[in-house]
């Protein structure tokens, strides 16, 4: 081997080194079978859920595979095969490449690593029915709004009855004091009815 194809060697397994430990999760496929279009086709999907889809000789993957690496992920290394590194979330990536497949029979899923933890072809099919993170972030701002929605609607209830209550209060103070002015009004009529008095003072002269 010269020294030249050596370093590119070299060079490709450093890279297959990085993008494992870089990845969020990787997924193994085997592409036998598909044409130049489709490939560009999956790459597009692919890139849409933020993951790298490169095809490597399984000899130089395997060699930069370090002693952790789980035994069957080596197993899966066969045949026809490229891997979808994946930088945020699995489950896009998972959900890309089962909806691809069920379209292009030719494209196999084998399996997959997650977390250091070994996924074979049914649990990456199992992470493509869940929902992705933005689905989440959608899901839980539309409960936070809700909530919010409620206790707005709440407030305006409640500043509602207390601007009845208050002119409820002050309608009923006005009321008696009115009520009282009618009733101070006789007083004037007691004072007509003293003035006999009077009277009864010239009577007593003689």
């Amino acid at each position: 081997m010269s020294e030249e194809k050596r370093v590119e060697k070299s060079a490709v397994i450093e890279d297959v080194r990085e993008r494992f430990d870089e990845a969020e999760a990787v997924l193994i496929t085997e592409y036998r079978g598909l044409d130049v279009g489709q490939m560009a086709d999956l790459r597009g999907a692919l890139r849409e859920a933020e993951t790298v889809y490169k095809i490597y000789k399984n000899t130089l993957v395997r060699r930069a595979l370090d002693e952790g690496t789980p035994e069957g992920l080596v197993d899966m290394l066969v045949g026809p095969t490229a891997l979808a590194f994946v930088e945020k979330d699995p489950g896009a990536a998972a959900k890309a490449l089962k909806q691809f497949s069920a379209a292009n029979e030719a494209l196999i899923i084998k399996g997959g690593l997650l977390n250091g933890e070994l996924l074979d072809e049914a649990q990456v099919r199992e992470l493509a029915d869940l929902p992705s993170r933005d689905e989440l972030l959608s899901s839980i701002a539309g409960g936070l709004a809700a909530p919010l929605q409620q206790i707005a609607s709440m407030m305006n209830n409640l500043l509602s009855e207390m601007a009845s209550l208050l002119q409820a209060l002050a309608d009923k103070g006005d009321a008696p004091a009115a009520e009282e002015a009618e009733v101070e009004e006789p007083a004037a009529e007691e004072a007509e009815v003293e003035e006999p008095a009077a009277e009864e003072a010239e009577v007593e002269e003689p």
